[in-house]
């Protein structure tokens, strides 16, 4: 075969796999608001980067004539790129082939691509747009569903892994994105469910849309299964390019530091007056963050779910810092099954990847109520009580005013090893709120008062005197600090520097027994 015959035969062989299931596919696709395969991976990644492995792929399926139907890359868009400058390794279902639907050729290339983020530690971006398990090939399919989810759970915690729901993803196929780090759905046109509204209405005889089943709004509100929602595809992947810069590329690293122009004792007069002398106002601790943060940006993660727990990123002097603080602006900032589940998952991640933790505290307790303990709120408030005594990361506890009972300890308190712990003047640490301690300590003292409720005004000054401010805790030593609200973005910035070269680490184990 001459050489000419030998480049046209490739190019064409090239042709054909880019035009994926068809030209009439890719239009449908559009019509959809959807992009395709490979338009969504050079839309992710740094122009001119991207590296295809496996392009050529083909399923070996004989059954049901699907020997005659053969698209080379099977399904999926596997290879590796940068994004800004860093190597990731990425795949992308191609939903115009048999509807992006898995394989056991399909499973391979996704856990070839997985097996080379591992050994070159690199994070892993999963573009999904699925119909689930190739019906054809039966078990096969399960198995390549099964072989990917090994891969997902042992590089949990070794390199980052990132899904990105750009259309159906069902059945089998919700367990790896459910594996990984983090998921962003794209709001009107990605799904996830294990078993889709025809099943249901066939099993349980509800009737229900797909969009109120598993649609972005659902899991990032409701279920808590995603982290982000964007309106379309284009807010994605500039969505995913930001959450890989506060992100390391992988365990034994840390995260790239950027550059800032934002002075490092910047004051923050703004706070002085945001967190009210009266423990019963709300404020918002958003506000805070934004102050105190680098150009006042933070990257909220799971913002719609559990929002009386606010987590995400910021950055400190230019350093990855992870964010958990109470909202008093939702439910008083109590802690409650949701948000202890939703911050003990981001603290983890947090201290796996190495990037430190700064925790804002201003809560009152654990939500009390019969649908709480019957929910475990003991048995999953210990998993974010776990979470902050198992990290080894710098840690950083900022108590804004109060903190009380057991949740004092669980809020990254100096018992569970934080490093640096400060206080605002208006901080309030004790069991419980001068109200309900006056009425437990004073009972009968009030009950046979002439005067009991000038007697319980009274002895609440007492209490709130002698308990509710940060001195206490300070003469004790549980407090490193107690500094001016307008000096805070300096005093913390100079806390996480002085602890850049932190060392510590866990008894040696096989892993700990977290309470699941």
């Amino acid at each position: 075969m001459e050489r000419e015959e030998l480049d046209a035969r490739l190019s064409e062989m090239n042709r054909q796999a880019e035009l994926g299931g068809g030209q009439a596919r890719i239009d449908k696709q559009h019509a959809q608001g959807k992009l395709t395969a490979r338009e969504r991976v050079d839309a992710l990644l740094d122009p001119g980067t991207f590296v295809e492995i496996g392009r050529f792929v083909t399923h070996d399926c004989v059954d049901f004539g699907m020997e005659q139907q053969k698209i080379l890359g099977d399904g999926v868009v596997t290879g590796h790129g940068r994004i800004d400058g860093r190597l990731v390794y990425v795949f992308a279902q191609d939903f115009t082939v048999f509807g992006g639907s898995l394989s056991a050729a399909h499973a391979r290339k996704v856990c070839k691509i997985m097996d080379l983020a591992m050994r070159n530690g690199a994070p892993v971006f999963g573009l999904n747009d699925s119909g689930g398990a190739r019906i054809q090939e039966g078990v096969a399919s399960l198995g390549g569903y099964a072989d990917i989810f090994l891969r997902n759970t042992l590089a949990s915690g070794v390199v980052p892994q990132i899904s990105a729901i750009l259309g159906p993803c069902a059945g089998g196929a919700v367990y790896s994105p459910a594996i990984t780090d983090f998921i962003a759905m794209v709001e009107g046109t990605s799904y996830m469910f294990v078993t889709g509204p025809d099943v249901i209405k066939t099993v349980t005889h509800e009737i229900v849309s797909k969009e109120d089943l598993g649609g972005a709004d659902t899991h990032n509100s409701v279920s808590g299964v995603a982290h982000f929602q964007v309106p379309d595809e284009k807010a994605m992947f500039a969505l995913l390019r930001e959450l890989l810069s506060y992100i390391p590329q992988n365990n034994l690293e840390e995260a790239p530091p950027r550059p800032t122009d934002d002075p490092h004792d910047r004051a923050t007069p703004e706070l002085v007056e945001l967190v009210p002398t009266n423990p019963n106002r709300p404020y918002d601790i958003k506000e805070l963050i934004a102050a105190i943060a680098d150009e006042q940006r933070f990257l909220e993660v799971a913002s719609g779910y559990a929002q009386n727990i606010v987590v995400g990123f910021l950055r400190l002097g230019g350093r990855s810092v992870g964010v958990v603080a109470n909202q008093p602006n939702m439910l008083a900032g109590c802690l409650d099954v949701n948000s202890s589940i939703k911050a003990a998952r981001f603290v983890r991640f947090c201290d796996a990847f190495n990037i430190p933790l700064l925790t804002l505290v201003d809560v009152p307790g654990f939500l009390p109520g019969t649908a709480q303990e019957y929910g475990g709120i003991i048995k999953h408030g210990a998993k974010l009580l776990y979470a902050f005594a198992e990290a080894t990361v710098p840690k950083v506890t900022l108590i804004t005013r109060k903190a009380y009972g057991g949740a004092y300890d669980v809020m990254n308190s100096k018992h569970i090893r934080a490093d640096l712990n400060f206080a605002f003047p208006t901080a309030e640490i004790a069991v419980m709120g001068a109200e309900g301690a006056v009425n437990i300590l004073y009972r009968r003292e009030l009950a046979t008062s002439p005067d009991p409720e000038q007697a319980r005004k009274g002895k609440v000054e007492q209490y709130r005197e002698r308990f509710a401010n940060p001195y206490d805790a300070a003469s004790k030593g549980y407090i490193d600090a107690v500094i001016r609200p307008e000096h805070t973005r300096r005093v913390l910035v100079d806390a996480f520097d002085s602890l850049e070269g932190k060392r510590d680490q866990n008894p040696p184990r096989k892993h700990g027994n977290i309470p699941l």
